[in-house]
Parts: structure tokens; sequence; C-alpha cells
């Protein structure tokens, strides 16, 4: 990396920006930016991109929206990620090197500033020195950034970097611009979420002081560990050199802990060879055919079996359990059909009998991607010699027990190698049970829910609620609609984009990121009316919290859905496909901003249609200009409305469980069909 950016510096073209782009960058929809290169022949022309997708030089798209006093000024963190997204070589290379600048910053700030202040044509020369001995003393000699090709260089790139650092602080600088190129390009990327990072984090054990993870990624589980104040050391290794020189950055950033990082298949050619840590995290390739079968056929890391072609995912395991000490603790994160293949059930029977595994988590499908699958986390442990493997393996089913429950079970058996059975939920299920033809290691196969409605009592109460449930809803039901007297006439429209350039509302875009620990409110949420259920990942900024009175939009998907917020679910953030809207009490009533915006007429002209999903543009809905006190009018009606609809889908839950309960009950003897 040092000498390609000691290179000489060649002036390089304007940034380019998307139409997205503009649009983010002036605040609007992207219906409003192909209205004005169809109305405004002064509209800077295409420099790039195709004809259908053209791209813009950024300079001309923030002079031209300056003269139409359509942009203040462009925000310092999107002017350098237009720089990073339009780098000829790439984005990943100009994170890189954004990177490099940062950390130098971070680590030698006087320095830095004596490299900044030099000409263009120069800083290349001074930097290169100071990044070279700031490297080599955060990650080693050899590190990956090395396999990163990195011309040409760029110090306006450098510099805009720094000064975002300044701003945000170096570490949260890095991760705002990498997390803008994760969410920009989602497909390339198998990402593990925070939360589940957290929790294998946590399962980890926070005594581990050296920490592996041989299948890098981006870095978010060692992330993890450095977090929540663990790892001495960190090694990372990825198959990618852009991949781990990223990961290489973002824990050198992170914390003060040791980084080693290389860029090459942990399986054909691992770079830890002899190294043993307290404690391994993964993320493994799923479902790869091609791993190094043919030629790993005699490696001394099988230790537990020779994984078939098949079973990639066992040869990871192994490699894992080869790199801890003596008691080592391993959590990988595995696919389901790893727990019940045919073709590992020799491995996993030996992993059982030895004691290397000690537990699997079955998690809820949407944990991970892939999306749609229940995933599961495997614990393992390297045995000692001369210590007795434990008689049972702890199979919990995290769908039914949230994170902290997972902790605390693994918590105790890890202490003394049991745990209280709740049914459903936790088990320790005898190694001998577990050890048949099949090998099974799935937690819903051995721990069999409990009734949806639990016993004879408990169906009674939800009989009970259901009736009462029922009973309120009839008492909300609407009167009979009354058509109005005469041809009446409709008020003037106004729009959602004009009362907020008016100061009547705010206008927040959501996304489920910043600093704290506040609830995240879903777009699922919002549809089902539920409690907050999201976990919010870190971000740089304070986030918005929602506040009673508000108003949230999902703006993806069919359904017209604008839920006020109430004081139960005040406090939490809005999550990404929601827009919220924060009304001025003296110029609008929620109730009744809410119920004209879920108009479906209104709707669907505020609506594009992609080949995949359609999309809201909350700006252009529509609602009439009426005074306060008519408004309120119209709002009493939508919020008897909402409750009426709340005691519906109350009912319907309550009727759900109530059915399923009698089938669960009348089939598993609980209940008798007699009445």
């Amino acid at each position: 990396m040092s000498e390609e950016i000691g290179a000489p510096h060649a002036p390089q073209p304007p940034a380019e920006v998307t139409a997205a782009d503009v649009a983010r960058l002036a605040g609007v929809g992207r219906a409003a930016v192909s209205n004005w290169r169809r109305r405004h022949a002064d509209f800077p022309k295409p420099v790039g991109g195709t004809e259908t997708s053209p791209s813009f030089a950024l300079p001309e798209v923030e002079q031209w929206l300056r003269a139409q006093g359509k942009l203040a000024e462009v925000p310092l963190r999107e002017r350098v990620w237009q720089q990073i997204s339009a780098h000829p070589g790439g984005a990943v290379t100009a994170l890189v090197k954004a990177g490099g600048a940062l950390l130098v910053v971070r680590e030698r700030p006087a320095e830095w500033l004596k490299v900044a202040a030099a000409p263009d044509e120069r800083m290349g020369e001074l930097l290169r020195p100071v990044l070279d001995e700031v490297l080599r003393a955060r990650l080693g000699p050899g590190h990956a950034l090395d396999e990163v090709p990195l011309r040409p260089a760029a110090p306006p790139l450098l510099r805009a970097a720094a000064e975002l650092a300044a701003e945000l602080g170096a570490r949260e600088a890095f991760e705002f611009l990498l997390g803008r190129h994760l969410d920009a390009n989602p497909r390339q990327y198998t990402l593990t979420p925070d939360g589940l990072a957290s929790l294998m984090a946590a399962l980890a054990g926070p005594a581990a002081r050296t920490v592996l993870d041989p299948a890098c990624g981006t870095g978010t589980l060692l992330r993890a560990v450095s977090a929540a104040g663990g790892g001495a050391a960190l090694y990372a290794q990825d198959s990618s050199p852009e991949l781990a020189a990223l990961t290489a950055l973002r824990l050198a950033l992170g914390g003060p802990a040791p980084v080693r990082a290389a860029a090459a298949d942990s399986l054909r050619a691992d770079a830890f060879t002899g190294e043993a840590v307290d404690a391994v995290l993964c993320h493994p390739p799923f479902n790869e055919r091609n791993w190094g079968h043919e030629e790993l056929a005699y490696d001394p890391r099988w230790e537990y079996g020779f994984p078939a072609r098949t079973e990639s995912e066992l040869a990871w395991v192994q490699h894992c359990l080869a790199h801890l000490r003596e008691g080592g603790t391993a959590v990988l994160l595995m696919p389901p059909a790893v727990a019940a293949r045919r073709s590992g059930r020799r491995i996993r029977a030996d992993l059982l009998r030895r004691g290397a595994l000690r537990a699997v988590v079955g998690l809820p499908a949407g944990a991970a991607p892939p999306y749609g699958i229940p995933l599961h986390l495997w614990v393992l442990r390297r045995p000692a010699p001369q210590t007795a493997p434990p008689a049972g393996l702890l199979l919990i089913d995290g769908s039914a027990a949230g994170d902290g429950a997972v902790e605390a079970a693994w918590a105790a058996y890890d202490r003394t190698g049991t745990v209280q059975e709740v049914p459903g939920t936790t088990r320790v299920v005898p190694v001998v049970e577990l050890l048949d033809d099949d090998v099974d290691l799935t937690p819903a196969r051995h721990l069999p829910p409990p009734a949806a409605g639990g016993g004879p009592a408990e169906l009674t109460a939800v009989r009970q609620r259901l009736t009462e449930t029922l009973d309120r809803a009839t008492r909300l039901t609407p009167p009979p609609a009354v058509p109005p007297a005469g041809a009446a006439a409709r008020p003037p429209l106004t729009t959602i984009g004009e009362l907020a350039r008016a100061g009547a509302l705010e206008l927040h875009t959501g996304t489920g990121a910043g600093s704290g620990s506040a609830p995240v409110l879903t777009e699922q949420d919002v549809y089902a009316g539920t409690a907050p259920s999201g976990i919010l990942a870190a971000g740089p900024d304070e986030p918005v919290l929602t506040a009673p009175g508000d108003v949230l939009v999902p703006v993806v998907g069919i359904a017209s859905v604008a839920r006020v917020v109430s004081e139960d679910t005040a406090g939490a953030v809005p999550g990404r496909g929601l827009v919220l809207l924060r009304p001025d009490p003296a110029a609008l009533d929620p109730w009744f901003l809410a119920g004209f915006l879920r108009g479906t007429a209104g709707t669907r002209r505020a609506s594009s249609h992609a080949s995949t999903a359609t999309r809201l543009d909350v700006r252009r809905l529509r609602l009439p200009r009426q005074p306060l006190a008519e408004q309120r009018g119209y709002g009493a009606r939508f919020r008897a409305l909402a409750e009426f609809e709340d005691a519906l889908r109350l009912a319907g839950r309550l009727g759900e469980q109530l059915v399923q309960g009698l089938y669960d009950g009348l089939s598993d003897g609980k209940v008798t069909p007699d009445r």
C-alpha cells in the first residue's frame, strides 16, 4: 500500500453521481430529479452511465442545486462518500486508502497535520514513511493491505476523510463510509448482523484474550469482541484481499488491540498455522463443494474425521478446533442441514463422544442471511486431556428464547454441566440419546414445543380474553356510512412536501442505526401494530426517537398504512423502510394526518412500481387544507377507526391462539373431546 500512496498524483476526473444520489443530496424523491431534467434546460448534462441510468458531475450538480435554492451545502459525509463511490480504482480501493489516512490521523495526529499541509504532488511522498510505520506497529509485517492495488493516489480524498474524522472521529468516519458501501452493494457481501455478532462474542466468553476469525468478511465478529472490551490480540483471515484489508483497518481503528490480518483461503493456506487462541468466531461460507477436499485428504486438522465433499462446514468446524488452546471456545454460524445430513453423522458423533461439541442453538428465521432459513449456532470447546466429556449436549430454541436467555442458559451449562429445562426452549439432552443412526442435532427435533395455549386453565383464559375483545370490537364498530348532503365543495389540497417546507411538520427517514441502545420499530411492527422488535445497529449519529403524536409510514409495499405513535411506542428508533412525520400540533392534528395518508387513491398516486416492489414517495401524499378545528373532527373519527382495527387485530391473534391450543391439547391428551 505504501508505494502506491507515494506514487505521483495525477488529476482525477470529478466525482460522478446518479439521479438517486442527486435526490439524496437535495432531500427529494427520484421523480423530482426526473422532472428537473425535463423542465430545466440548464440542468447538468450526463457525463457517464447509460441512457437509462445516467451519471452527472458532482460539482456541476452542486452548483445547479445551489443556484436553484435547493441546496445550501452538501453535507461533509455526503461529499466524502461521493468521492469514495466515484474513485476510478473502485470504492473498496478508495475505502482502504481513506482508512489508511484515518489510521494515521488517529495514531499520529501531529505528523498527519504536516503531511496534509503539503502540496498534492508531495503529499504521497511525505505520507509514505509515516503510514508504513503505523501499519507495521498496528498490523505487523506482511499485513493484508499489501495485497490491495491502490494506484492512483488521491490527496483530495485523504484530506476529505481526515476532515470527516475531525467531525465524527476516525473510527466513526470509517464505519460510516464502510456502512454506506455495504448498503449500496448488498448482494456482494454476506454480512453477519451486529446483534448476532454480539451474541456470538458473548458465548465465546469475556475472558478470551486472543480471538481468531478465519473467514472474517468485513470483520463484524471481531469488531464485536473489540467493542465488548475483549481481545488482547485479534487474528483475521479471508480469501478476499479487499475484505482482509478492510477488516484490518476496521479493527485497528476500533481499538488498541494488536491486529494480524491475512489474505488467503484459510482451509488451503492457513496463515496462522500453529497459533492457538482462546476463542474462534466464524461465519463460514455455506455449501461449498470446492473447499479443498482432494488436496487436503491427509491434513492433520481432521482429528474428528475427514469431511465429505458436501460437508465443507464440518471442515471449518475442525479448522476452528485446531486453532483453540485446550479449553478454548469456538462459536460458528451454521446452516441447519449440517446438524442432520447423513454424510456428516460420523463426525458429529465423534464431536459428541469426545466432548468437543457443547451446544447447538436454533436461531429464528431472519437472524442472518440467507434470511429465509433458521440457522444454527454451534458452540465448541477443545477438550483437555484427562478430562471427562460432558454427559449431555445443550440444545436451545433461540426463536423462543431471546439473546439474554441464550447467554444465561449457556453460562449455567458451562458452569455446572446442567440447566433448568424450559419446555420447548432449553434442554440438556444426554449424549447417549443422540448417538443413534442419524445423530440428528437439530434443536427442534429434541425440544417439542408446549401446547400453543397451554393446559385447560390457560385455554380458558385465552377464551375469556377473546370474548372480551370481541365485545369491545362490537362496541367500536363504526356507525353506518352517511353520504354528504348536497355537492359540498372539496377543500384545496396540499402535499407532505409542501407542509414540510412550510414548517408544519418535520420529515425524518428511518435507518434503524445510531448511538445508544433504544429499541427499533420495524416495518413489520408498524404493519402488525405491535411493540418495537428491532435491534439498533451501530451508527455515528444520534438517532431520532419517536414521540407521542408522531406518524410512521412504511414506504415499501402495497398496503396503505400510517400509524400514530402512542405513549407505549414512544422512545423507539424508526427502522429502515419507515418515514417519521412529526406534525406541529398548532398546525396539524396527527390523527387527521394519518387518516388521510391511508387513503388508497392518494397512496396509488404517490407510489412508483419497480420489478419487485412498490415504493411510496411520502412527499407526494396529499391531504386537504383545513382549519385545525375541522381537522380534529376528522381526527376523532380516524382515531375511532384505528381503535376498532386494533380490536379486530387482537381478536384475530387470540382466535388463532385458542384454535391452535385446542388442536394441540386434543392431540396430546391435555384436553378431552368432552365439553
